[in-house]
């Protein structure tokens, strides 16, 4: 009997593969069971933002930041208001320019990142158990690339392809 994931193109598995992962991981549920288990209470775009500002240095600008996480900048004001109120984040001053305003993960913020991030490495382990190290890193270097080029402007073509005539 064929088997149909052998003898099917590798480009349609690993976008089935893919579709079907991003939906079980942004689904709310699934968010809300790694929080509890980091004991933090914060939405998976609070903690985007908090990733994102941590891996640049743990300052930003507002506008680089909505560059950053390809969202508007309206969005982004909006959300560190919410994130200020919890203390995980803070507005400071730029030094550069005294009229705009700059955001930095607070002591805070950072350690609720921390558990968030170890609950979440700790089911990754889990999940990558038996599976070894060369594996995992081809596997980052592979998703890696399609991150890369998802962020370019001209990555996403709306035209479905057309048939060969």
């Amino acid at each position: 009997m064929p088997d149909p994931a052998r003898d099917q193109d590798p480009t349609v598995a690993l976008q089935k593969v893919l579709a079907t992962l991003s939906y079980l991981l942004t689904r709310s549920q699934a968010h809300e069971r790694q929080a509890a288990r980091a004991g933090v209470k914060a939405g998976r775009s609070d903690l985007w933002l908090l990733m994102t500002l941590d891996a640049h240095g743990g300052v930003s600008r507002v506008g680089d930041l909505a560059a950053l996480l390809m969202v508007e900048p309206p969005h982004v004001t909006r959300q560190i208001s919410q994130l200020a109120s919890q203390n995980l984040v803070e507005r400071t001053p730029d030094s550069l320019d005294r009229r705009a305003r700059q955001v930095a993960i607070t002591p805070h913020g950072k350690a609720v990142l921390e558990r968030l991030q170890q609950a979440s490495q700790a089911t990754l382990h889990q999940a990558l158990d038996g599976i070894d190290d060369e594996a995992v890193a081809t596997t980052v270097a592979v998703l890696n690339r399609l991150v890369d080029h998802a962020r370019r402007p001209d990555a996403e073509d709306p035209r479905p392809p057309q048939p060969e005539a």
